[in-house]
């Protein structure tokens, strides 16, 4: 009962002040220039155990509150400069101040100065999970979406390239917590993997968020350069499969005085190739379908940015990102019916080019108060994207012999804007107000021209979407106790026309105002111990191809189509995290528990006009409960080894509506899933240069209303290898050693079915990475830049 009127007391009396006690102050500048370093990092430790700190301000200036009466040992350290280190004794005294620190730079640590960490290590922060992407082999690879599958909770469909967390993929991705109109299986394939510096696995964001996204949100941070002077890396490496795949990444960088001008260019080229298979035992229609793919992948993804640092409390910056992709592909569907005297085989060969164009710019104003940590953003964010693709499908039926060619034309645009103002006032040194508004502007057409040999099918929709939105959140801090309480008010309305030759236009409109709460809590027992429990609502609105009745594509068998009448789905989360820190490392541990509202699911169903064929959707299905548990841990076991894994499981009652086979009657479903996920990857370190790394993962099966996917493992090996004092690593990597990577499935509804798909992906990476030029951090910029990452990906988007 005391704790329970404890908690209350925490979360509604803002205005009770925590009783100060000790605190230490001090200045803190450069030994050889007298200027003051600012964001200097101030670590107050007792007995070797960490209790707090924190940083120094824009003059340098520094204070620690709310400190025991007792002897401290306090650290100042800086990246580039030697550690300084101040004895303490506030038994006597509540006020310590220590005057001017001269820090000296190191001139041996400047010069191996590494802007990213030896080894990937997570970090549990009171709304997300932080991974900071190491040079140790979970980062080496092509691209994003070959290292998804390393990160805990992640994972990757091989086949669609689709990614999901906590095993459900309404989930929401953002690159330096912004948004992208290039499709998220698309863009992870043009990231380099180099560029990542931070994943953020955000499972429960705040009212601070767009709520979109069931699983929560992944923000993917990437890197900056903050170095005076010029200096740039390049990355590069080759792929061995069936067929070798090239990834190349440049990025430069150029300070001087206030202004610091970068770019980024990546290129990937390749080509993808995979095969499968369907068994179908639909009566009198049994078959086996053969597939396979080859698709050659040409993209360019170049950035240009520039930051203006107008004074020490206003900077202003820019950047475009202009993203080029072609790719070219063919593919065959054939169809062997076991009975060829009632049904006709089937041949079907495609031949495709997809051409994107996407083009952002984006325009940040920062000012930072007097008042120290009171900050203003505001931002501005458009985007442009343009999609073509031509299609010709040549399909013979034998039996008797029977000829169609048919040509797809599609062009789509895309316009999305964006505006976001935040801003955030610690009201005491104990709590904090966040306040934003923000809106979000999107306009989507598509011209889809349907040629066959005697008609014409013209097809359009017009999609526009616009949403106004404003937050609050309030936080406060009592001794070991943290709490936050949030809300977000969202109106949101839809207009979209979808329109076929032939057909009646199909129209869909929303209006809807929603309130999104959010509240956390957080007990920090001591420096080795914390836990968090957090609360969201969160929703998944039908994206544009989900409601679009028009024909994405078709096989003589299958045809996928979206479905207009979809409402949005809105889930009600809770979670709750233990984080213990011990000497070999760390291991956080965690539940949660979903309640999901009109749940958007896949769902197959017979043609109505054609008896041969199924129509591959969407729908509603009924409310749905799911919940799961969770562990990661980072250990280093040794001086030489060292150890990331993470398990899960996951629970859920999946209800909704399937179509009998036999009657075509649609009836009432029901399945209990449980899917469990493991990953372990082993750094060893032969020397100060040469690493080793084992890495092994499992994916549990899964279940659906229609069907079961089976399990998927593998094991990789690989090594790296510094040079050049630290500027140049050497990577080498087999994957899949073992060969035993494939997507298969088993199912009964509408009818019995079964098959399996297979990629490239046992293959041998060979990469090179290197980083020139040179000159001390800055600590402003690499601050200022931090916080609009991180803050970007929350309060503004």
């Amino acid at each position: 009962m005391k704790l329970s009127l404890y908690v209350l007391f925490l979360l509604s009396s803002l205005g009770i002040y925590a009783q100060n006690t000790g605190s230490v102050s001090g200045k803190v500048i450069d030994q050889k220039t007298n200027e003051p370093l600012p964001y200097v990092t101030i670590v107050v430790k007792s007995n070797d155990a960490t209790v707090t700190g924190g940083i120094t301000d824009d003059k340098g200036e520094f204070e620690v509150s709310k400190l025991a009466s007792d002897n401290y040992t306090v650290e100042i350290q800086f990246i580039g400069y030697k550690t300084v280190v101040k004895q303490v004794n506030l038994t006597e005294t509540k006020k310590v101040e220590l005057g001017t620190i001269l820090i000296a730079e190191d001139v041996q640590q400047l010069e191996g100065v590494e802007v990213v960490a030896e080894q990937s290590q997570m970090v549990q922060k009171i709304d997300r999970k932080v991974i900071n992407v190491g040079k140790d082999l979970i980062a080496s690879g092509t691209t994003a979406s070959e290292i998804m599958n390393n990160v805990p909770t992640l994972s990757i469909d091989p086949q669609t390239k689709e990614i999901s967390m906590r095993g459900n993929s309404n989930v929401r991705v953002l690159i330096d917590g912004k948004p992208s109109n290039i499709p998220v299986e698309q863009l992870l394939q043009q990231i380099p993997s180099a560029s990542i510096k931070q994943i953020e696995l955000i499972t429960n964001p705040s009212a601070k968020y767009n709520p979109e996204g069931m699983s929560g949100i992944i923000n993917i941070i990437l890197h900056k350069n903050s170095q005076d002077g010029f200096n740039g890396s390049i990355n590069t490496g080759v792929t061995f499969g069936i067929t070798p795949k090239t990834n190349t990444n440049i990025n430069l960088n150029y300070r001087v005085g206030k202004v610091n001008f970068y770019t980024n260019y990546g290129y990937n080229h390749g080509i993808n190739a995979n095969n499968g298979y369907i068994e179908s035992e639909r009566p009198s229609l049994e078959n086996r379908q053969d597939f396979s793919f080859r698709n050659l992948n040409n993209s360019h993804l170049i950035k240009l940015g520039m930051d203006y640092y107008i004074n020490d409390k206003n900077n202003i910056s820019f950047y475009t990102n202009q993203n080029i992709t072609d790719t070219n592909g063919d593919g065959s569907s054939l169809v062997n019916f076991y009975n060829p005297i009632t049904n006709r085989d089937t041949d079907q060969y495609f031949f495709n080019n997809n051409e994107s164009y996407n083009q952002t710019y984006d325009l940040a104003y920062h000012h930072d108060f007097d008042k120290k940590e009171e900050i203003l953003d505001i931002q501005l964010n458009y985007s442009k994207t343009k999609n073509t693709e031509e299609t010709k499908y040549d399909e013979t039926t034998y039996n008797p012999t029977e000829n169609s060619i048919r040509f797809n034309n599609i062009e789509g645009n895309t316009n999305y804007f964006q505006f976001n103002l935040d801003y955030i006032n610690p009201l005491t040194e104990t709590s904090k107000l966040e306040l934003g508004v923000e809106s979000r502007l999107q306009d989507t057409s598509s011209d889809f021209d349907d040629i066959q040999t005697s008609t014409t099918t013209i097809n359009n929709f017009e999609f526009n979407r616009n949403i106004y939105s404003a937050y609050a959140n309030i936080g406060k801090q009592i001794g070991k106790w943290s709490g936050q309480l949030g809300v977000r008010l969202e109106y949101f309305d839809l207009d979209a026309d979808f329109a076929s030759t032939g057909s009646a236009n199909q129209k869909v409109t929303d209006d809807i105002f929603t309130a999104y709460p959010s509240a956390f809590l957080t007990y920090t027992k001591d420096d080795k111990n914390s836990f968090n429990l957090n609360y969201s609502r969160r929703v998944d609105r039908p994206s544009i191809g989900q409601l679009n009745p028009i024909r994405e594509w078709t096989t003589p068998l299958l045809e996928s189509r979206g479905n207009p009448d979809l409402v949005p789905q809105f889930t009600n989360s809770l979670e709750i995290n233990y984080t213990r820190k011990m000497k070999i490392g760390s291991i956080t541990s965690g539940a949660f528990y979903r309640l999901i509202n009109d749940e958007i699911s896949r769902v197959v169903f017979a043609d109505p006009d054609n008896v041969n064929r199924n129509i591959l959707s969407y729908d509603n299905f009924n409310n749905n409960n799911a919940f799961g548990v969770e562990s990661s841990a980072n250990l280093k076991f040794a001086k030489w080894w060292s150890v990331n894994t993470s398990a899960d499981v996951y629970f859920r009652t999946v209800k909704g509506t399937v179509q009998n086979s036999d009657t075509g009657v649609f009836e009432n479903a029901e399945v209990d899933v449980t899917a469990f996920n493991f990953r372990m990857n082993n750094n060893f370190t032969a020397t100060q240069n040469l690493r080793f790394q084992l890495f092994g993962f499992y994916r549990g099966r899964d279940l659906s209303l229609q069907f079961e996917r089976k399990e998927m493992y593998k094991i990789d090996i690989g090594s790296s290898y510094n040079f050049a004092k630290g500027k140049g690593t050497i990577t080498a990597r087999l994957n899949d050693v073992f060969d035993t990577m494939r997507f298969a499935f088993d199912g009964n509804i509408p009818h019995r079915q079964y098959g399996a798909f297979y990629w490239e992906n046992q293959t041998v990476y060979l990469g090179l990475n290197y980083r020139f030029g040179g000159g001390k951090n800055r600590a402003l910029s690499r601050k200022q830049r931090d916080d609009n990452e991180s803050q970007g990906s929350g309060g503004m988007f």
